[in-house]
């Protein structure tokens, strides 16, 4: 099998989001299934309007990434959510997690957490970094509107941190 890069993920990322995925919209069924796949317990109902980090791990997994959907550091939540994904980076030592305050600016392949961009909460999306530059991010991201797309925002108070798995990581249990 081929190494998985952040650069592939990136690729892949750009690929999958302009398809593009989709949960119910009006007049059309969810084409989510094979983003979903990876979640036993899901049905395209219970992904619908809930699906941004899934979308990332679906990306992840199609790049070569090697990880389960419920790591053993993921405490709260398996990777369909975004707290899931931050207890993940936090925990597993090989991954870099970057706060948004850190000195660190991301690349192609980096996944990113925001707070507040749609609910007011904390962790309440997440997307992967195609690119950033000029204070923006382009970001591909699930979700948006019930669909994925490449959207752009600003390198601003949203951000709550950067994720970055290493080219050719394959998941080891701590346990």
């Amino acid at each position: 099998m081929e190494n998985a890069t952040r650069q592939k993920l990136a690729a892949v990322a750009r690929e999958k989001a302009l398809k593009p995925f989709h949960g119910y919209l009006e007049g059309q069924g969810s084409n989510l299934a094979p983003v979903i796949r990876h979640f036993p317990k899901w049905t395209l109902k219970d992904a619908d309007k809930l699906w941004c980090a899934a979308f990332v791990y679906y990306c992840c997994i199609e790049a070569g990434f090697v990880i389960p959907y419920r790591p053993d550091e993921c405490i709260t939540c398996h990777l369909a959510g975004c707290l899931g994904w931050e207890e993940y980076a936090v925990r597993d030592a090989r991954i870099a997690y970057h706060r948004r305050e850190a000195a660190f600016w991301p690349g192609a392949g980096n996944i990113v957490l925001y707070d507040r961009v749609f609910i007011g909460q904390e962790h309440d999306h997440i997307g992967i970094v195609l690119e950033a530059e000029n204070g923006v991010l382009a970001a591909a991201e699930g979700n948006v509107g019930n669909k994925s797309g490449i959207i752009y925002r600003p390198i601003d108070g949203h951000i709550r941190a950067y994720i970055r798995i290493p080219d050719g990581y394959q998941y080891e249990s701590a346990v």
